[in-house]
Order: C-alpha cells, then structure tokens, then sequence
C-alpha cells in the first residue's frame, strides 16, 4: 500500500501545483491552454510512440484485456441510460453525465500506471488508450445525436475525431512500428525519449489549471449520478469481467485503476462543441478529479 501512496502523492501535487498556478495566474491565463496543445499533439505522442515501438509486446490475454474494458465502458453507459429513464434530466445534461460516466483521463491513467506497475504497466495501458479511446468516441457522439439536435453530427465527424486523435495516431504508429521491427536511429530514439519525460508533468499541471470549483453546487444530483457511474459502477464491472476472463493480477489491477480515473478533461470540448451542458461539465470533470485519489487507494486496496 505504501507505494500506491507514493505513487499517487506526486501525481495529485502536480494537480494541485497546477490549481495553484491558475490562482495566482502563473505565467499566465494564456499559457496553459497553448502548453496543454503542446502536450496533447506533440509530447504525448512521442511518449505513447517511444514506448509501444521499443516495447516487448506480449499478445497473451490481450484480447480479453482490452475486451474487459470495452465491456465495462458500454455496460456503465447503458446503467446511466436506465438511470436516465428512472429520474430523467434534460437532454444537453445527460449527455455530460455520460462522458462523466465512461471517460478517462489520459494523462492521470498514464502516469499513474507507470509509477505504480513500471514500464509494464505503461505499455499495457497503451494498449487500453489504443482500444478504448475510439470506442468512447462513438459512444458518446452516438449519445449526443439521440439526445442533442446537431447539424454538426455526422458520419464524417465521427470518422474525423478518431483518426485526427493524436493518441490513437501515436499508438499505432508505436504499435506498428514495434511489429514490423524497425528500429529508430538512436538520434530520432533519444528524441523521441527527452520528449516523453515532459508529457506527464505537463499534462498533469494543465489538468489542475482546468479545475474550476466554483459551479460545482450547482449540479448536485447529476454530479452526483455520474460520479456514482465512474468511481463505483465501472470499477465493479470491470473487476467482474476481468475476473471472468481470468486475466493475471497486474492486468485486473491496471483496469480497476482504469476504471476508478476521473473523466477527462477534453470531455468539456465536445460538450461545447455538440451542444452538452458545458457547466456541469466542468464541475463533473473538477469533483471526480478531487475525489478520484481516494477511491484509486480505495479499489486498489480492495482489488489487488
């Protein structure tokens, strides 16, 4: 336990750090969203290729990894969809509380796997992004063209989200790379490396720069509901059908961390991009943040 504590401690200080600078307004309010591009479309990237191309992949349970995780995702959404049913809220809401429901976030998932479970850890949590973050994609685009009338909503959007995504890019690129066998020239490799140890710090002060605490009352019953999705319904099921595919101990563990991860952050842009309750966004995104370093101890107590 006592190096879950030491693994969670930096990450969720990098948070707060990140908090504190949008308080007193360091370097300035125009930085972080331009630094938070740089991380998402560039050291990220590097980060997932360096990793996945000079990884020793191991096919075995991969399928019934990733196939975990796709079943527990689509099963907490249909929940929420019946808790919807049960006590309704208005459409552009409960498009929020969805991709508070079934979203990760990226950066939290990343660095935490590493610092927990190592460069195993790292490369199996790749291979989860690669999987699931299309899939989430379409779920919640398909939630929001049920729920919300959008002309933007179609076909070519949905195809243009996925493979414009820089993650999924670089994970195939990475993953493709380390199946052929090519190998970078050191140069390129040494880059790709003094690139990747910038990713987490700076993608985890961006995720503090973006929490906004202030709206957060105003949401209760919805905050509420999608928290309830992510840090319990999700987390169960994904022990349940990892249990089911007798996956080993590290793999049940890296998904119940999966699981159990606040919503991501970029979840606020497509809420104001398709017409989602940008409000209750942001303070799902910002309270399942704050509560997520203690159902993390929490579950991974419990699970591993």
């Amino acid at each position: 336990m006592e190096h879950i504590f030491s693994a969670l401690i930096p990450v969720f200080g990098l948070i707060l750090i990140g908090y504190f600078f949008k308080r007193i307004k360091f370097p300035s309010h125009e930085f972080w969203p331009q630094a938070d591009k740089l991380t998402y479309y560039i050291l990220m990237p590097a980060l997932l290729i360096y990793e996945l191309s000079n990884a020793s992949l191991n096919s075995k349970n991969s399928f019934s990894f990733v196939m975990a995780a796709l079943l527990a995702i689509f099963f907490t959404m249909i929940i929420l969809i019946i808790i919807n049913k049960i006590k309704p809220t208005n459409a552009s809401s409960f498009t929020s509380v969805i991709q508070g429901g079934i979203r990760f976030n990226t950066y939290v998932f990343l660095a935490l796997s590493g610092a927990i479970f190592g460069k195993e850890g790292l490369i199996l949590s790749a291979i989860i992004l690669t999987f699931t973050i299309p899939f989430i994609n379409v779920l919640c685009i398909t939630i929001f063209a049920l729920y919300v009338s959008n002309d933007k909503l179609h076909f070519l959007y949905l195809i243009k989200s996925i493979i414009t995504n820089p993650l999924i890019v670089a994970c195939v690129i990475g993953g493709t790379i380390n199946f052929i066998g090519i190998e970078f020239p050191v140069v390129i490799n040494n880059t790709l490396a003094i690139l990747s140890k910038a990713a987490l710090p700076m993608g985890l002060l961006s995720v503090g720069f973006g929490l906004v605490i202030k709206e957060i009352s105003s949401f209760k019953s919805e905050l509420i509901i999608s928290s309830f999705a992510k840090h319990l319904i999700m987390p169960i099921l994904i022990f349940i059908f990892a249990k089911y595919f007798e996956l080993d101990n590290m793999m049940i563990s890296i998904l119940v961390l999966f699981a159990v991860l606040p919503t991501a952050p970029s979840s606020f842009i497509l809420a104001r991009q398709l017409g989602g309750n940008m409000g209750l966004m942001s303070s799902i995104i910002t309270v399942q943040t704050l509560l997520s370093a203690l159902f993390i101890i929490i579950f991974l107590k419990i699970f591993i």
